[in-house]
C-alpha cells in the first residue's frame, strides 16, 4: 500500500545563517518549495555578530601602527578615535548585509519566516509565536552555535563577542578569557584602539593545535604590542568594584579591570528545538549527530554548520548547505571534504595556515620544513624589529606539501591562495617551478 502525504513545503530551514541561507536557496534553484524560519535577523553570526563585524573592528585597530610608522613615511598624523563612530558604521553596513541576504532569498522565491520554530515530529515543525504549524517532506537544522560563559561566580558581569559589537562605551581595561583565536582577536582590537588589555588561558602557550611556530610567534608579537598574558591559570570569580571588577584568579592574585570578555567556546544552538519529538539525536559533545551526507537520527532531518559541532567555520557551512541540496535535490551524492581547510587568526599580525602542523605531520610523515623569517618591508624604515614568518611542511625530498604557515602582513590573503596547490597535492618541487614574485613577502612560498 502506497503511503501519501501532502506536505506544505519539500523544505523547511531553521536558520538563516551562512548554510542555511546557501542551502535554501539552491534547493529552490533546483525546483524544492522552500521556507526559512529565523527568530533572529537574517545572515546569521558571521554577518550579523560574528566574521564581518569582528573584520571591521579589526581594520580599525590597524591604524594605530600605521599611525606609529606614518613617521618613517614622511607623514606627520594627528589622529583621534570616537568609538561610536566605528560601532555605528559598523551597524549601517551590517544593516546593508541583512538586506542584501534577505532579497537574495526572496529572489530565489524563498519563503521567510520570522518565528521561532520547534519541532512537533520529524515532519512538522511548529511556530511558537504564531502558535502554527507546518509541514514538509525534510528538514534542514542550520540553527548554527552561541558563545558560552564558564561556571563561575560573576559570570554574568561579563560579556562575550555578541554584546563586545554593541558596547556603549570602550573600557580604559580589560582582560580576555580564553587563548583561541577569538579570543586573541578581540584582545588584538581592543589593545589596537586603546584599552589595557590582558589574556588569561588555562594553557601553557595560546592557540592549542597551530604549529608551535605560529604560537610563539604571535605571543611574542602581541606581547610586544603591549598586551598582557596570564598563562596557565583560570578565573575564579569575577565581582563588581565600584564602576570596574574584581577577577580572581586561580593562582590566588587579584586584579582590578574595566571590563571582562569571556572568549572560552562556542555550543550548538539546539535548545528548544525538541529534538527527542522528531527522533534527532545529538552527540557527547552537545552536536546534532549526523552520517556523511548531514543526514541525521532522523531520515528526514538533516543538519548543517555548527549546530553539528564540529568544523565552526561560516564556510564549511555554506559548504555543507551546498552538499546538503547536491545530495537530495540534484541526486548527486556530496561528501564535504575537511582535510584542507585553510583557517586565518585576524589578530596583528596575522595569522594565515593551512593543512598539516609541524608536530602533527612528523608523526605521520617523513619530513622536511623550509622556514623564511625576515622583517616586513613596511617595517624597514623603521625601528620595529617584529619578524614574517612564512613556513612549508613537506614530506621528504621534495614531495607533497603538507601545511603551510604564515605569520605576518597579508597572511589571511595569502593562504587562501596556497589552499588551492595544496588541495590539488602540489609537491615541493611544484612551488619551486613558480618564478617568485620581487618583491613581495609572498615571494618565500616559492624561494623555501
Amino acid at each position: 500500500m502506497v503511503e501519501f502525504h501532502n506536505y506544505e513545503y519539500d523544505l523547511i530551514v531553521i536558520g538563516a545563517g551562512s548554510g542555511g541561507v546557501r542551502a535554501a536557496r539552491m534547493a529552490s534553484g533546483y525546483g524544492a518549495k522552500v521556507a526559512i524560519i529565523e527568530a533572529d535577523r537574517v545572515g546569521g553570526t558571521c554577518v550579523i555578530r560574528g566574521c564581518v563585524p569582528k573584520k571591521l573592528f579589526v581594520y580599525a585597530s590597524r591604524f594605530t601602527e600605521l599611525f606609529e610608522v606614518a613617521g618613517s613615511f614622511g607623514w606627520q598624523i594627528d589622529a583621534r578615535f570616537d568609538w561610536e563612530t566605528l560601532r555605528d558604521n559598523k551597524d549601517k553596513e551590517i544593516d546593508r548585509l541583512e538586506r542584501a541576504y534577505t532579497s537574495t532569498l526572496e529572489n530565489c522565491d524563498v519563503k521567510i519566516i520570522r518565528d521561532r520554530a520547534t519541532f512537533h515530529d520529524a515532519h512538522t515543525v511548529r511556530l511558537v509565536n504564531a502558535d502554527t504549524t507546518l509541514s514538509a517532506q525534510r528538514v534542514l537544522i542550520a540553527t548554527g552555535s552561541h558563545p558560552f560563559k564558564p561556571h563561575i561566580d560573576g559570570c554574568e558581569l561579563g560579556f562575550t563577542s555578541d554584546e563586545a559589537f554593541h558596547l556603549d562605551n570602550l573600557p580604559e581595561s580589560i582582560i580576555v578569557y580564553g587563548g583561541g583565536y577569538i579570543a586573541l582577536e578581540f584582545a588584538t582590537i581592543f589593545n589596537g584602539l586603546g584599552v589595557e588589555t590582558s589574556v588569561c588561558y588555562r594553557g601553557g602557550q595560546i592557540l592549542r593545535n597551530f604549529d608551535q611556530d605560529m604560537r610563539l610567534g604571535i605571543y611574542e608579537a602581541m606581547k610586544a604590542r603591549g598586551i598582557k598574558f596570564i598563562l596557565n591559570c583560570n578565573i575564579e570569580s569575577v565581582e563588581k568594584s565600584g564602576e570596574d571588577f574584581k577577577v580572581h584568579f586561580t593562582d590566588g592574585a587579584e586584579r582590578v579591570y574595566g571590563a571582562v570578555m569571556f572568549a572560552t567556546g562556542r555550543a550548538a544552538n539546539i535548545q528548544g528545538l525538541e529534538l527527542e519529538r522528531a527522533g534527532v539525536e545529538i552527540t557527547d559533545k552537545g552536536g546534532i549527530a549526523v552520517d556523511r551526507y548531514g543526514q541525521t537520527t532522523a531520515p528526514s532531518v538533516y543538519a548543517v554548520g555548527d549546530v553539528r559541532g564540529g568544523v565552526a567555520l561560516t564556510p564549511v557551512a555554506i559548504r555543507e548547505g551546498a552538499a546538503f541540496v547536491e545530495t537530495v535535490y540534484n541526486e548527486n551524492p556530496t561528501i564535504v571534504d575537511l582535510s584542507q581547510i585553510p583557517t586565518a587568526v585576524f589578530t596583528e599580525p596575522e595569522i594565515g595556515v593551512i593543512g598539516m602542523s609541524e608536530h602533527y605531520a612528523a608523526k605521520h610523515h617523513d619530513i622536511d620544513v623550509y622556514i623564511a623569517s625576515f622583517r616586513p618591508m613596511m617595517n624597514v624604515m623603521t625601528d620595529k624589529s617584529e619578524r614574517m614568518i612564512l613556513k612549508l611542511v613537506t614530506e621528504f625530498g621534495g614531495g607533497r606539501v603538507l601545511g603551510c604557515h604564515i605569520l605576518g602582513p597579508g597572511a589571511a590573503e595569502m593562504i587562501q591562495l596556497v589552499a588551492v596547490p595544496l588541495a590539488m597535492g602540489a609537491t615541493k618541487a611544484d612551488f619551486d617551478r613558480a618564478i617568485a614574485l620581487h618583491p613581495s613577502a609572498a615571494e618565500e612560498v616559492a624561494l623555501a
